[in-house]
């Protein structure tokens, strides 16, 4: 069996993250308050967010928001990729 690029892993899984991000960035924008509580309630299976969503994020912590859930991922990538390659060597 082949190995998994740990560093490349690492960046599909960091950028996918990022982008997500991003897209929910875009939704709260686009439709607003009362839009963003339908789409996360019903995207959460129900559970309510209305309580705890928040519409007046600063662009400096929507931007460390972004760094984070890109290292994050990527740290998540390269310890699945870590694993997989450690247990093919076996």
């Amino acid at each position: 069996m082949k190995t998994i690029n740990i560093k490349k892993l690492g960046m599909a899984t960091g950028l996918t993250g990022a982008l997500l991000y991003l897209g929910c960035m875009v939704v709260m924008f686009m439709v607003g308050r009362e839009g963003s509580i339908k789409f996360f309630n019903s995207l959460l299976h129900g559970l309510d967010v209305s309580t705890i969503i928040r519409m007046d994020i600063p662009l400096w912590e929507a931007c460390l928001g972004i760094v984070q859930i890109f290292i994050l991922g990527w740290l998540i990538g390269a310890c699945i990729a870590s694993l997989y390659n450690w247990q093919i060597k076996k």
